[in-house]
């Protein structure tokens, strides 16, 4: 796939997955256009040679399975990422009236955001929403994708200091204006009700999220460069879902040695907030799942523990660039620029999961899909971040690393990345799934 082509695909992806229950439902549609059958966690499966299924945990997180022709000797080649990014989300009593004059919406922190970024920016709000329908319920996405709010600064004639540093309060400085004099106390909540075509009574509980409106785009001086909300992690997620799927119709596909391996996508929420929730890396969705392919397939127990013991998985999140105006922020020699690659990232703390032998199978898998590889490691007097190989690994024990594509501003609520890396991942997952 060209350049231009998989940014701007990329570009509606992102788009059209305002939140981690949209990603989930793009994703979801990519492969079920694919030839994959959707399973249910409540049903039996049964699992056949050749088959291709996904299955999806509380609207958010999703593993995708391509069985191979041959499952006789199993092992399981995964790729992971996240489809949560840093937002705020919108509290069950929305509205914050003041002086008759305006309304609020009660929001809360969602992950770790780089707040001065979410001002002055067109909001609208997206989610899902439980709905009662006769004697039972049911889940509904809800996009209202229009400029509907907006978080507006004090102007610096009211705070001088600005621009000295400001403590921001997530309960006053970031509440999102959301009417004026017209607008009435419930007004919100019709909104999401005439969206969706039902009473406002009819609504019973919502996850409902504000996210930024502003466009992808493609810049620099020669068109090097993307931003967009949501880079983290949605441009991952986005290019090893087309590295998985690129597999299938290759003609590499039947000759492929590995053919006992089980190609798995995953791509879990709740990465931002630590992964410990039933549909996160530190969940057991990913072990539940690997665990039912076998016993479907009739494996022991035996076989299962061979299974991991054999496998391999890149946990693929989005990494740090160096910054042009702070050098000072990444290692000398241990730091990654956009464009230039992919980014294997390790931890003397294992804050990443990558070691040696995982590090010296992805730069194999690289070299063999002619992709650039680069290295990062924080700065040895700084914390750093994590992401969820070594969460994940806590359940499912098996050899990963930690990789991810070069990004400035993460956890802005408008990101740049390297308009060449999106392609790079795709490549590098691709070769992954024929890899032996």
């Amino acid at each position: 796939m060209k350049q231009e082509e998989i940014t701007q695909r990329l570009f509606r992806f992102i788009k059209n997955s305002p939140t981690a229950f949209h990603a989930v439902r793009e994703i979801g549609r990519e492969l079920e256009r694919a030839g994959y059958k959707a399973l249910k966690e409540t049903d039996a499966w049964e699992i056949e040679p050749g088959g291709r299924y996904y299955v999806t945990r509380n609207d958010s997180s999703i593993i995708a399975l391509n069985m191979g022709e041959s499952i006789e000797e199993r092992r399981f080649r995964i790729v992971a990422s996240h489809s949560d990014s840093p937002a705020f989300k919108v509290k069950e009593n929305a509205e914050l009236e003041f002086s008759d004059r305006y309304i609020r919406l009660n929001t809360e922190g969602y992950g770790g955001m780089i707040c001065s970024t979410w001002f002055d920016r067109p909001l609208s709000v997206a989610g899902r929403a439980v709905i009662k329908e006769g004697d039972g319920f049911c889940i509904k996405l809800v996009d209202l994708d229009r400029d509907l709010a907006l978080i507006p600064n004090v102007a610096i004639h009211m705070n001088r200091k600005i621009n000295e540093g400001y403590a921001y309060n997530k309960q006053v400085d970031l509440l999102p204006l959301f009417g004026g004099k017209d607008c009435e106390k419930g007004d919100f909540k019709a909104l999401i009700a005439d969206e969706l075509g039902v009473s406002v009574e009819a609504i019973y509980g919502s996850d409902l999220y504000l996210y930024n409106r502003q466009e992808p785009s493609v810049w620099g001086a020669y068109g090097e460069f993307i931003s967009s909300p949501r880079l983290d992690d949605l441009q991952c997620a986005y290019a090893a879902l087309q590295g998985f799927l690129g597999t299938q119709g290759n003609k590499r596909e039947k000759e492929r040695s590995g053919g006992g391996a089980v190609n798995v996508y995953a791509c879990f929420d709740n990465e931002e907030v630590g992964s410990g929730t039933k549909q996160g890396a530190g969940s057991t969705f990913l072990h539940d799942v690997l665990k039912r392919i076998n016993t479907s397939c009739k494996g022991t127990e035996e076989d299962y523990y061979r299974a991991v013991a054999g496998s391999f998985m890149i946990s693929a999140d989005n990494a740090h660039a160096v910054h042009p105006n702070h050098p000072e922020k990444t290692d000398a020699r241990n730091c990654a620029y956009m464009n230039e690659g992919i980014v294997i990232k390790s931890h003397a703390g294992q804050r990443y999961t990558s070691d040696a032998v995982s590090i010296a199978t992805f730069k194999d898998i690289c070299d063999r899909a002619k992709v650039p590889v680069q290295f990062f490691a924080n700065r040895s007097d700084e914390a750093g971040g994590s992401t969820l190989g070594n969460i994940s690994s806590g359940k499912v024990s098996l050899s990963a690393v930690d990789v991810g594509l070069a990004q400035l501003a993460m956890h802005s609520a408008y990101e740049t990345a390297g308009i060449k890396d999106t392609g790079y991942m795709a490549s590098a997952i691709q070769e992954f799934f024929f890899f032996d």
